[in-house]
């Protein structure tokens, strides 16, 4: 059996791609896997930030569209560039054990705050920067795009004093940098972040089979009730939010936000629940977030 497996051209993607082929080798010997790269729209646009340009499904529609011509088996993405709502017919069937959530700080200074004042920092996310501001509010925040050996160089070159980065990418790509990691109460990570989704066509059982092997349910309960959360705010990549759940104690735990642009009006709340209530938890933060001035927030930004 040759399963046909769909990627971006990344480095990372394609890291991430061969770590779940690997995983399904060792227990499948007999599998043979055959890796397609797909150029997203993502890929091709590199010079706007990317909610400029439509937000994060911009990385999965392409080979979305692959998956339902059955010209690929699965998909393997970032489920932070999953979108809160897949095309029909497709599942995120498969969610193996969850990387690092966290988001580092890459610098020759310390932390954010021995920057000095008017220093440029590199970053396209909406919802770092507004978290950098909350921070520092006399920062110069610049975007940064491209793969993690560019955004790299592009900090080594000067042309910032500091970068951020999400530590799963590092890890999974095995570079070894000095950083500084924030705490999910510094900078809360974003949706699914350091998690990869292996998506499918929903009725393709002999493929759910195989991949059922490497799923974690303790990362799927806390990425759905992430996801929950993004759906219910309906933001994508326009809107400055995050969101962080983790499991203690038979508890599930998740701690979001919302924030307007310059991070004046920034809500932030704290939840906890049962795991099997994933959904309802990230749904009742998201609510409440738009209760407490979340909603103004999202109409002055998405018009």
């Amino acid at each position: 059996m040759k399963l046909r497996v769909g990627t971006r051209g990344s480095k990372l993607a394609l890291a991430q791609t061969n770590w779940v082929i690997d995983q399904l080798k060792s227990l499948f010997p007999e599998l043979e896997f055959e890796v397609k790269i797909i150029k997203t729209t993502g890929d091709k646009i590199l010079d706007s930030p990317l909610s400029k340009i439509g937000g994060k499904g911009l990385f999965v529609k392409e080979i979305e569209e692959a998956l339902l011509r059955e010209e690929i088996d699965f998909a393997v993405h970032s489920m932070k560039d999953v979108p809160a709502q897949l095309p029909e017919g497709l599942e995120i069937f498969c969610i193996p054990e969850r990387e690092s959530p966290f988001d580092v700080w890459i610098s020759k200074f310390g932390s954010v705050k021995e920057l000095p004042s008017g220093a440029k920092v590199g970053t396209s996310s909406l919802r770092r920067s507004v978290q950098i501001k909350k921070i520092r509010k006399d920062l110069e925040i610049l975007p940064l795009r491209g793969n993690v050996d560019t955004r790299l160089r592009k900090w080594k070159e000067g042309q910032f004093e500091g970068i951020i980065l999400a530590e799963a990418g590092l890890k999974r790509l095995g570079i070894s940098i000095d950083c500084y990691r924030f705490s999910a109460e510094e900078m809360i990570p974003a949706v699914g972040q350091g998690a990869l989704g292996i998506e499918v066509r929903r009725h393709d059982e002999s493929t759910k089979r195989v991949l059922s092997k490497l799923h974690s349910e303790k990362t799927a309960i806390c990425v759905r009730a992430e996801r929950s959360f993004l759906y219910t705010l309906e933001g994508g990549c326009q809107v400055p939010l995050g969101a962080h759940a983790t499991l203690k104690d038979h508890k599930l735990v998740i701690t979001g936000f919302v924030s307007d642009l310059e991070a004046e009006r920034f809500y932030k709340e704290t939840f906890e629940g049962l795991p099997e209530e994933a959904e309802k938890l990230g749904e009742a933060l998201a609510k409440k977030l738009l209760d407490l001035g979340g909603r103004e927030v999202l109409k002055e930004i998405l018009g």
